[in-house]
């Protein structure tokens, strides 16, 4: 079993990648509300915590999931719950709602975003937190790893082979040319992107424009 840090930490990284890799800046801009969504829906890590200490009556478990300022407020919520669910079965389904809804707005204000309901079960999730919440469950990165290792080295090689065909019939006019350098400026920011991701940082194509510290303006 590998280290579950490790896990972790490649699993963080490979939503990073998957999400920077499949689009465009305004693909980008449109699927950060859906991942941040992950911890909205009743399957999602946060509800089946919350789900486990109701049953077992250790708070506990929720309480990993907010700021240490916002612990009270998620304990007096706790034990509002305990109380009025074991008065009958709507009672509890009511109560438990509440619950889940009081902890994941708290924890995603916690984490800067706007809370806009839960997401019912079987809600759709994106591929790669599927595949690194299993990595993380099975204790495991191996199909993780070859599974994204796969998907950038194809990204790679469908770009680089789109900019060595432009670059073929480049000369040919100055539409041409055009055609080759948007493919190499595809290409070369793709692979930053890459290289960026790997190291922890990140950077967004307007930041891409401005003069680096030689003075000089990235492609």
């Amino acid at each position: 079993m590998r280290n579950k840090n490790f896990a972790i930490s490649l699993s963080a990284l490979v939503v990073f990648l998957i999400i920077m890799l499949w689009g465009d800046n305004n693909l980008f801009s449109f699927l950060v509300p859906f991942v941040f969504a992950h911890c909205d829906t009743m399957d999602g890590p946060v509800i089946k915590d919350a789900q486990k200490a109701l049953e077992t009556g250790n708070v506990n478990r929720v309480l990993i999931w907010v700021q240490k300022k916002d612990e009270a407020e998620i304990k007096k919520a706790f034990e509002k719950t305990l109380a009025v669910r074991k008065l009958n079965r709507q009672s509890k389904e009511l109560a438990d709602m509440y619950f889940f809804e009081t902890l994941v707005r708290i924890h995603r204000a916690g984490e800067g975003e706007p809370y806009m309901g839960i997401k019912p079960t079987g809600t759709e999730v994106e591929p790669g937190i599927s595949a690194a919440d299993k990595a993380i469950e099975t204790g495991s990165v191996d199909d993780l790893d070859k599974d994204v290792s796969a998907q950038i080295a194809k990204g790679i090689l469908d770009r680089f082979n789109v900019v060595m065909e432009k670059k073929n019939h480049a000369d040919e006019s100055i539409e041409a040319g055009r055609k080759y350098v948007e493919s190499y400026v595809t290409f070369i920011h793709y692979v930053e992107k890459l290289h960026l991701a790997v190291s922890g940082q990140v950077v967004h194509h307007s930041e891409a424009k401005e003069a680096t510290p030689e003075g000089h303006h990235k492609h």
